[in-house]
């Protein structure tokens, strides 16, 4: 199986599927292909809010078109599907986008075909969910008349470090032949190299515990500063004590949300009930991180009552909406929950991020967040954030935003202790 000529279609274009487009871009026939017919028309100028591809990455891809129209799918005989895998309120994988793509894939494919998905599932998901759509809205066969793949995304947002050329990436193939065309295939792009899994369901397993993996060493550090605060002893000067031990692992207590973390456990969790198993410590892990954020909220409320300062009608500063530092990714933050459990005390907040776009910020907060630095001065600042622009502040002007007296929580630990009233 040849796939050197074939063009290549990368459904979605996020934060994983444009720098995949602009990759292959370079060398090769490409179609990038995404719903949102705004997205479409930035790209077009070069423009991209995710931050992950510049207007010269883009530029210099000149074998890559951009378009929202399925029927110039039809001549590409690789198809990327890199579209978000999300969680319900009920913390269920929501398959929606998936589907969809599946059938938009199954509506244009051809014979022969190759069909590679990149979004994070749960073992068996591509060949027992995928397959059967493409089969239906096609009228092929699978592993006959079109063949399927699994590379699964490690992309960081905002980490211009670890890039994907950088990082070894895992592919999967229905058959042998299918396996070895797929490897050769990212082999093209990724000068880090590639790990061919036996199967698609080793691949998706593999990806879905690299960070149940990270969840749960995060969950353990935040149930260890939940301990230690009753303790009355600094978290961050025990781990920095443990880790003078060579076989230490260091991870630090914080909130855990984004598109990645805070969801990719829960496939496996779903998987595992279907199966009759309930998986403990996952869940556990889970719980405990998902409770950080009202945690982070009720340790500033009692900090300023044991001041004297009223929580209700009191104004507090947020220090950053985004999930991550230096990202712009608002999805699945766990800022969003220090800020609800707030208004429950009738605190007045406001955001400030430079990173975010304001009316997503708004959209997703009830607030929008400001770009500047506030003038004013607040009862309270909430450091959950660790923004680049924040640890520039230095102590004088962390305080220059608070009045006399105040509380400042550091869930980041960007500042030093001394000058702070609480932390994770």
């Amino acid at each position: 199986m040849d796939l050197a000529s074939r063009k290549i279609a990368v459904i979605g274009l996020g934060y994983v599927g444009l720098p995949l487009a602009v990759a292959f871009g370079a060398t090769r026939d490409v179609i990038g292909f995404d719903i949102n017919p705004s997205r479409v028309e930035a790209l077009k100028r070069g423009e991209d809010h995710t931050l992950e591809a510049s207007e010269e990455e883009i530029a210099a891809a000149r074998g890559l078109k951009f378009t929202s129209e399925k029927a110039d799918l039809h001549d590409c005989g690789i198809f990327i599907v890199t579209v978000p895998t999300p969680i319900d309120r009920a913390n269920r994988p929501d398959l929606k986008p998936l589907v969809m793509a599946s059938t938009t894939v199954g509506e244009v494919i051809s014979p022969g075909a190759v069909v590679i998905f990149e979004s994070t599932v749960y073992p068996g998901c591509t060949q027992e969910v995928c397959a059967p759509l493409i089969e239906k809205h096609s009228g092929l066969r699978y592993n006959s008349d079109f063949f399927l793949g699994y590379s699964p995304e490690r992309i960081n947002p905002g980490d211009r470090e670890h890039r994907l050329q950088t990082i070894v990436k895992v592919t999967s193939g229905s058959t042998p032949e299918a396996a070895e065309a797929i490897d050769a295939l990212y082999a093209s792009i990724v000068p880090a190299g590639t790990h061919r899994a036996s199967s698609i369901a080793v691949a998706e397993a593999a990806k879905v515990i690299e960070n149940t993996q990270r969840d749960l060493n995060i969950a353990l550090m935040n149930e260890l500063s939940l301990i230690f605060g009753k303790l009355g002893i600094d978290t961050s000067e025990v781990l920095e004590a443990a880790g003078t031990k060579w076989n230490f692992l260091r991870f630090t207590p914080g909130l855990v949300g984004g598109h990645c973390i805070g969801v990719d456990p829960y496939y496996l969790t779903h998987k595992a009930q279907e199966l009759g198993y309930h998986p403990e410590v996952i869940l556990a892990g889970r719980r405990i991180n998902d409770g950080m954020g009202q945690h982070a909220a009720d340790q500033t409320a009692r900090l300023m009552m044991r001041k004297g300062i009223p929580v209700v009608g009191s104004r507090i500063l947020v220090m950053g909406a985004a999930f991550k530092e230096n990202c712009p990714d608002l999805r699945n933050s766990k800022v969003v929950d220090v800020v609800a459990q707030l208004r429950q005390y009738n605190a007045g907040i406001d955001i400030w991020d430079p990173w975010v776009d304001a009316q997503e910020c708004a959209r997703a907060f009830g607030t929008a967040s400001v770009k500047e630095m506030p003038a004013a001065r607040y009862d309270g600042v909430i450091v959950a954030v660790g923004h680049a622009q924040f640890r520039s502040l230095g102590v004088a002007g962390l305080k220059s935003l608070c009045k006399d007296p105040s509380v400042i929580y550091d869930i980041k630990g960007l500042f030093p202790r001394d000058v702070t009233d609480g932390r994770f």
